[in-house]
């Protein structure tokens, strides 16, 4: 089984910064892309960034130039970095893999952590 767990959400006034971290464990053989999700109330959950196994980034226009994702490949780690922070960013952050193991390389398979809840209000 592989399960991905997420961290560092909590409340932060506007204009705070939050670091988010993934850990991915279990039967792994590799990781592929990797992913930042979030879904505030009553909305549709929307990609915020991603991250390649080559390291090439992707943003949603609404956090770009305030959010780095960065991944550690040596502990299957995936970072959120948040600045700048606004309340339109309070929701739920969720991250996202796709990962293959060893009883079947050649399929990767897509996983989710079970969600971090961030807050940004003064």
């Amino acid at each position: 089984q592989v399960q991905l767990l997420e961290s560092g959400g909590g409340l932060v006034q506007p204009g705070g910064s939050l670091r988010l971290s993934c850990a991915a464990s279990g039967t792994i053989f590799s990781i592929y892309a990797m992913r930042w999700y979030r879904q505030a109330p009553g909305k549709q959950r929307e990609l915020v960034a991603t991250i390649t196994s080559g390291d090439s980034t992707n943003y949603a226009d609404s956090v770009k130039g305030r959010f780095t994702i960065s991944r550690d490949n040596s502990k299957n780690t995936v970072s959120l970095q948040m600045n700048s922070l606004k309340p339109e960013d309070t929701a739920v952050y969720y991250c996202n893999a796709d990962i293959s193991r060893p009883d079947l390389i050649s399929h990767r398979f897509r996983y989710w952590g079970q969600g971090t809840q961030v807050t940004v209000s003064s």
